[in-house]
This record gives structure tokens, sequence and C-alpha cells, in this order.
């Protein structure tokens, strides 16, 4: 593939295309007007991998900045969120617009964390390529090998890039040969790294059979034809190349030519190759540097030239708010208007700002809007539908919003102040309100308790925590009823101080406590019990006796409740009184304050006065009773056991079915579900699963997940703490 073009839209610096304009036009932003001439490509790999600065490399090659950023000092473009710069990694999914060729691309730079998955998936969901960025230095890890298959379900076009080429320990053969063990043979470089001193200062086109040469920071490399001896060292690499091409092209005749020895078009193979990438059955591979500069100019070229554009992606079904088909829809500037909020974040000034990717029809400045945003009830977010107002629109540059007039199909923008807008939420026009088919979130499974330090900052909580959640959807927010606990459900530690730190950020003052196990009271035993409430003030008085006997029932036995009482010294009217005292008592707990479960109680006798008795007094003896025979009787603390589905790498399952043993876990199963993988069945009490998701990471290194639902609540062990 031919780096020509780039090149000399990087050295065009006093024309429409160069460094110069286009700082002049960030002002105005960056308006596509054709689906045919945008790219949507995310940046997908494991943390550290080089996939920030990749793009600050991309960005200045292209003339969009003069200096590059550094992670080290919070200043590169996509990691403009505090906590990115808090943390020095990547946590929200950002978007850095550039030209090339005429051609917009949206650069879509994905958390690379496990505990961000949500932003990465969010990512995925907005692009139409994938480039996975791989280090030189680290290789791969599980996590990433598991993204390639996500990728390859998704039927999303991919590419490598091989990054941090300048690196002293970088091995360019091992982290290839990585690559092509844990994504397949479809994987084969494009360019080969020409090395001078033993450094990485060029690439040999494999196809052209030219070297582009790079020097420190220059983004117009000089290029000349490859010399004999860098032509024969490549020979292998280029004949492995030219093979995969024409085992991908529709010209059957190709292979015969080829193994002939026969002349093959090297533009035809450049074509043939471009047309394999956008169809998503062959990976090129670059190696890149972000420190000198190497690779970027070819792969701006890739960028454009092979991945497909939003007209040749499948779109998310859609359907009307009744929930019927809405047919299908198109890329289209002039279809019907389909836009969906896959990031959202809030600005101390503009206030709740969306990151939206149209799919159908066209955004328009001052124009009506409906959002809705239905099927995520069980996060926290309740199905909703507003008519608002667009009333700017911005083509954002990390944390710089520039305003553009709209935004086309395939495209994407930032709005803001849309008040009602979260992640996940369908923007359509208002006389024809429509629903995209939500994308899969992963399930957070850390809890977080939280507390705000003083009355005064639990309003303030409150509405904090609305704003974030509405812009997370990997974030559930749950005020536990019966320990009375706000619990913060998140995908891992790191997810978890990025979420209080934006609490307090915003000026909530809180602080975090341990998480309550909410546990179950019962009576191990039968037992007796009198409920005896006379009082005498003047006037009326107050006067109740009742006797009950109590026994236990089985696991999921709810509560009874019997009437034994024989020749009226209850009157009728007060038997029910009694047994709503009791359950009031259940609720509140008789020992350690749980509520009590599975139990039959039997009112076996009592007394009434004629002027004293009353409703509340029966209910007051009713308590005392079950209090008093809880005194005299045995009690039996119940904890929650949770049903555990957990899969993980066949080379972790002795690892992780020893550290379930040690968790009180109960083994009842296992399954291999192919490629390496093993499903674990267990059940395990809720207390030993506080910190599994964390823990879990730790024993696979990052590849086990698991699945967890209440299944019952159990007798809990001697010497068991509740917290």
């Amino acid at each position: 593939m031919s780096v020509k073009s780039t090149r000399e839209s990087a050295r065009a610096a006093g024309g429409r295309n160069g460094p110069d304009a286009k700082r002049a036009d960030q002002a105005a932003g960056i308006a596509a007007q054709d689906p045919a001439r945008i790219r949507n490509v995310a940046l997908v790999g494991h943390s550290g991998a080089g996939k920030t600065m990749l793009v600050e490399a991309l960005l200045a090659a292209n003339g969009m900045i003069t200096r590059k950023g550094s992670i080290a000092d919070g200043t590169t473009v996509g990691d403009s969120d505090p906590a990115a710069v808090h943390q020095q990694r990547s946590v929200t999914l950002s978007l850095v617009p550039l030209v090339v060729d005429d051609i917009k691309v949206n650069l879509l730079d994905t958390p690379g964390y496990p505990d961000f998955i949500g932003e990465l998936r969010a990512g995925l969901r907005a692009s139409d390529a994938a480039l996975f960025v791989v280090s030189a230095v680290d290789g791969i890890d599980a996590t990433t090998t598991a993204l390639w298959g996500e990728c390859e379900h998704m039927r999303l076009p991919r590419a490598v890039v091989i990054t941090r080429m300048d690196h002293p320990r970088a091995n360019y053969d091992a982290a290839l040969a990585a690559c092509q063990k844990a994504f397949g043979d479809g994987v084969l470089p494009l360019c080969v790294p020409v090395r001078t001193g033993g450094e990485a200062t060029g690439l040999l086109g494999l196809l052209a059979q030219e070297v582009t040469v790079y020097s420190s920071g220059d983004a117009a490399p000089e290029v000349r034809a490859a010399e004999a001896d860098e032509r024969e060292e490549a020979g292998m690499a280029r004949g492995a190349l030219i093979e995969g091409i024409i085992a991908e092209s529709e010209d059957e005749t190709l292979m015969d030519r080829y193994l002939e020895g026969g002349d093959i078009d090297t533009a035809a193979l450049a074509a043939d190759l471009e047309t394999a990438v956008a169809r998503g059955s062959f990976f090129p591979v670059l190696p890149t540097s972000a420190v000198t500069g190497l690779g970027t100019a070819e792969l701006l070229d890739l960028l454009v030239r092979a991945f497909p554009a939003p007209v040749e992606r499948s779109l998310p079904d859609a359907a009307g708010l009744s929930g019927e088909p809405a047919g299908s829809l198109a890329c289209d500037p002039s279809g019907p208007l389909a836009a969906e909020v896959v990031r959202t974040s809030n600005d101390p000034f503009l206030g709740r700002i969306c990151l939206v990717r149209v799919f159908s029809g066209t955004l328009r400045e001052d124009s009506p809007v409906h959002v809705g945003g239905h099927g995520l009830a069980d996060r926290g977010h309740q199905d909703h539908d507003t008519d608002e107002r667009v009333t700017h629109i911005y083509s954002p540059l990390g944390a710089t919003l520039r305003p553009v007039p709209y935004c086309v199909a395939g495209d994407m923008c930032a709005l803001a102040k849309l008040g009602s807008a979260e992640t996940g939420d369908t923007i359509s026009a208002r006389e024809n309100p429509l629903l995209l088919a939500t994308w899969e979130m992963p399930e957070p499974l850390l809890p977080v308790a939280v507390e705000a330090d003083s009355r005064s900052d639990e309003d303030a909580l409150a509405r904090s925590l609305g704003r974030i959640a509405a812009g997370d959807p990997t974030l559930r927010v749950d005020r536990n009823a019966e320990t009375h606990q706000l619990v913060l459900w998140c995908m891992g530690e790191a997810h978890a101080e990025v979420v209080l730190d934006r609490l307090r950020e915003q000026g909530v003052k809180l602080h975090t406590v341990d998480v309550v196990t909410p546990l179950r009271e019962t009576f191990a035993a039968p037992a007796t019990g009198h409920g005896r409430h006379v009082k005498q003030s003047g006037g009326h008085g107050q006067y109740a006796v009742c006797d009950i006997e109590v026994e236990p029932l089985d696991r999921g036995g709810g509560f009874e409740f019997v009437d034994k009482t024989v020749g009226g010294v209850i009157p009728g009217t007060f038997i029910p009184s009694i047994e709503k005292g009791i359950r009031a008592q259940m609720d509140k707990g008789v020992s350690a304050g749980f509520p009590v479960v599975d139990l039959r109680v039997t009112l076996v006798g009592g007394k009434a006065h004629s002027v004293d008795s009353s409703d509340a007094a029966f209910q007051a003896a009713g308590a005392l009773a079950l209090r008093e025979a809880a005194a005299a009787g045995k009690i039996q603390l119940l904890e929650p056991v949770s049903t555990v589905s957990i899969m993980v790498a066949d080379e972790h399952v002795g690892t992780v079915m020893s550290d379930l043993s040690g968790r009180r876990g109960r083994l009842t199963g296992t399954t291999s579900s192919g490629e390496g993988l093993t499903e674990i069945s267990a059940e395990v009490p809720d207390q030993e699963l506080l910190r599994y998701a964390v823990e879990l990471r730790a024993l696979t290194a990052g590849t086990g997940r698991f699945r967890r639902q209440y299944l019952r609540h159990d007798p809990v062990p001697p010497n068991f703490s509740p917290s």
C-alpha cells in the first residue's frame, strides 16, 4: 500500500490540508458531509500497550497538534479526564477526529484496564473497525485475546499495530509471533522494520518494496527503494503476505500465476488486500513508535484505504416505543433519525455532555428530538421517554468542544444540555421515536458501601450519584432496604476509585464502610412466648395478653400464623392485631436485628379487657411474645448463598476450584466450553464473594469472569461475622 498521498498531505503545511490550516479550522470543528468518507476506528489493547500515545503520534503526523502530550504530565488529548490524569491510564472512552485525504477518521481511544470494559464496549458499538494495539515490549495478554474473539463474533474488521518499537527491550519478531498464535493465520505483516545500529529507523513496505525512513519526531518521512539485502531479508515475509492476499482474492487465476512465477500487479494486490481487510478476513500488522513517529504515515493510509466506511456496515435493530420492529435502517443522511448516546459526562459549565454516534438521518442544531432509554431497569436506569431540543452540536477533540452545524449518518458528535439523556439512550425524531437495541454490558460484581460524612452531604451524594450513574451503565446503585446501606456495585477497585474520586470532585464528603451481608434469623427449635402488655395511666389504659407457640419451618417455608384459641378468650377483632405485631417484630429481628423467616406461630391463649384492650395493645403484646420466645429458645442466623458460574481457562481450573473450597463453596459441576475454557458451577456464601471480582482476576491473570444469582439462605458457621 502506498504512503505517497499521506506523506504529501503531511508536507503541505501551507495548503488546505496542512498543519496551519487544520489548526485554524479547529475552532469550527470537523463536520463530515458524506458517510462514505468517514471511518470510525476503535483502538483496543491492554493497559500500557500505547494506545493513547499512538493517538498523539497520529495527531502530530496529521498536523492536528504541534507537540505530543505526555501521560505522566496529563497533557495528552485523549486522557483529559481528571481520573485518567490521576491514575495515569485511560479510564474513559475519548473521541479524536482527524482528516486524512478529505476522509474524516474518528479515532476512539478505549481504556485497556478490565475495570473499564464498559467504556470499551461502548467504543466497539460506535466503531466500524478495530485497531488492536500490542506492545513490542510486553506482548499480548489473555484479555486482549478474548477481545479479539469478541470482535470476531461482531464481524468487525481488524488490524494490528505493534507499538513501542523504540524501546530497548522491544522484540518485534516475538510480538508478531504472539499475535499470530493468539489471533490466527490471517494476521500478516504489511511492513517490516528496517534497523540502523540496532534501532528501528524505517519500514520496508512488503508490496511496493520501498523503505520509509523516519527521523525522530519527523511527520514527513522520506521514501527510498529497498536495497538488495533488505529485499532478500524480507523475501519470506513478502511471500507469505502475497500468498495471504491471493488466498482472499476473488481472482482465482492469481495463485496459479504466482506459483508459476508470473508477474503480479502490485496495485491489484493492494486492492485485494484492502477488500479483505474491509470485510474482516485479513488482518495486516504494522510496527509503530509514538516517540519517533515510525509507521504513522502507513497507519493513516491503512485507516482510510482499508477500513470500511459506515455505509458498508450493518446497523443495530430499531423498534418503536411499544416494541414493534421499525424496519431496517440505512446509513443515509436523509433517512429517519436514529442516534445513540455511547458516553455521558458532566461539565461544570455545560452540564451533561453526550457523545453520540449517528446511525441514520442527520442531527441539526436547534432541532426537536426524542430521547428514549429502555431495557436497563435492572441497573437502576428506569425506562424513560422525553422530548428535548438539540441546542448545540460539537466535534470533540479530547476535552475541547468545537461547534459544528450538523452531524450526518455515520459520524459522531457531542451534544450538551440534554438533561434526560443517559448512556445507551436512543435519540430520534420527535415525530418518529425509535429505540435501538441495547448493547451487552458486563455485570458489576464488586460491592462498595459508602456513607455521607454528615446529613447535609446526603442530598449532595444522591444528586451526584444520579449524574454519575446516568453516564456509567456498569455502575449499579443499590440502597439495601435490609442493611440500610448505600452500596455501589463496581467492576473492580480501579472503577470504584474513579467513582469515589468523581463524587469527591463534585464536593461530596463521604467515606467507605464495610459491606454488611444481609442475614436472616430463624428459630432453631420450638419455643413458647408470653406477651403481657398492661399499662394504666388514668383514663383508658392498655391491656393485652397473648400466649404463643413457635416452631421453625423448612428453608423457604415463609411465615404461618395459626389461631387455636378457644372460648373467645381473645375477641376475634384482635386476632389480626396479634399477627400484625408478630410480623412487625419479625421484620425488626429478635436477636441480631435481621429479619426472621421460616416460622410458624400458633396463638394458644390470652386475655382481653372490655375497656382497655385495643388494636395497638395487642400488636405490642404479639411483638413482646415473640421476643420472649426468642429469649427462651435458640436463634439460628442464616446467610445468603448464591449459585456462581465461573468461566476460566483450563490451566486455571485447579487453582479456582481450590480457592472455592477455601471460601466454603460447594462445587456442583464443571463443563467444558471449548476453546480451552471451562465453566465451573458452585454454591458460595455471599460473604465470601464480597471481593471475588478482584480476587478471581488475580487467580486467573485477569481472564476469569463469573456470574452470580441468589439461591437461598443457609445456617451460618460458628464464629461468623456478618461484615
